[in-house]
């Protein structure tokens, strides 16, 4: 509970604040985060190395990311805060899209869109743009603790015209409804949160990746669409699609699923490693990880 407590303490005051002062405030927690925590640090700054190799043997430029990737990540956590008091519509500018051809050939398909990322960015400000303005939008995505918090997110996003569906029977019932409605959801794969991944290369080192996405897809015939979002140096938000996979149904489910996740990754470390100061993940991901 004091981490909810501490939260909305700090949430409340950013919320009110310009946007110049909100990142100035979060830039100085991720200076604190960045030269003090125990495992956050070095477990973003091993897999950064694995996402872009050469970092084993440049030490200054491993440290330059890490600490932009500290940075870009706090600026997010100041976007959330800042949300309730936002205005979405005026925001509607701050969001450059890249691939749209590529959204709306999903789109046309007519069973909804599986847009596939992983943990970079703000979604949480792309999303609520690209709800108020386009389609509706769902978040597949864990359940936080405390479940105060967990709340406060739910509810935040609600306000804004996002689901946010929980990993779990009840929330893929819902994503399976929101799906034959024609609505956009969006997921992660790049961290195995429920702890049913398959083992596959990732970056060439096996990781515990879920096949999910690409087993509604085959179940619905859902397009799987690949995106990412990352910060701009001005500080608006550039949201890319590239071209949607279609899972193929050969009568072997399992190996129909990898095969399009397959594809996924692959989608997926272009765009790590084209931003890598943008891949927010000071978790496990593999197995050797501090």
């Amino acid at each position: 509970m004091w981490r909810y407590r501490a939260f909305k303490a700090v949430q409340s005051v950013v919320e009110r604040l310009p946007h110049s002062w909100a990142y100035a405030l979060a830039i100085l927690a991720a200076r604190f985060a960045w030269l003090f925590s125990p495992l956050a640090r070095p477990r973003l700054e091993f897999n950064l190395k694995v996402a872009c190799p050469e970092l084993e043997t440049d030490t200054r430029k491993l440290r330059r990311l890490s600490w932009l990737n500290f940075r870009n990540h706090a600026k997010a956590y100041a976007d959330l805060m800042m949300l309730p008091r936002t205005n979405v519509e005026a925001m509607r500018p701050r969001l450059h899209v890249q691939g749209m051809e590529n959204l709306e050939q999903a789109r046309a398909v007519g069973k909804g869109v599986l847009a596939v990322s992983c943990h970079m960015g703000s979604y949480e400000v792309v999303s609520a743009i690209w709800s108020a303005t386009l389609t509706p939008v769902s978040f597949f995505a864990e359940e936080l603790e405390p479940r105060p918090l967990f709340e406060w997110y739910r509810d935040t996003r609600a306000r804004l015209g996002i689901s946010v569906l929980t990993l779990n029977h009840g929330g893929l019932r819902k994503v399976l409804q929101a799906l034959r409605d024609e609505e956009m959801v969006i997921t992660a794969i790049d961290r195995d949160i429920a702890g049913t991944g398959y083992p596959m290369p990732f970056f060439g080192r096996l990781a515990p990746i879920p096949l999910g996405p690409a087993a509604i897809a085959l179940r619905l015939g859902t397009p799987l669409l690949p995106v990412c979002v990352y910060r701009l140096p001005d500080d608006s938000y550039q949201a890319e699609a590239s071209p949607p996979i279609f899972v193929k149904d050969t009568g072997d489910p399992k190996k129909d699923q990898i095969r399009a996740t397959e594809e996924l990754l692959r989608r997926i470390e272009t765009f790590i490693q084209r931003q890598p100061e943008q891949w927010h993940v000071p978790h496990r991901i593999w197995a050797n990880s501090p």
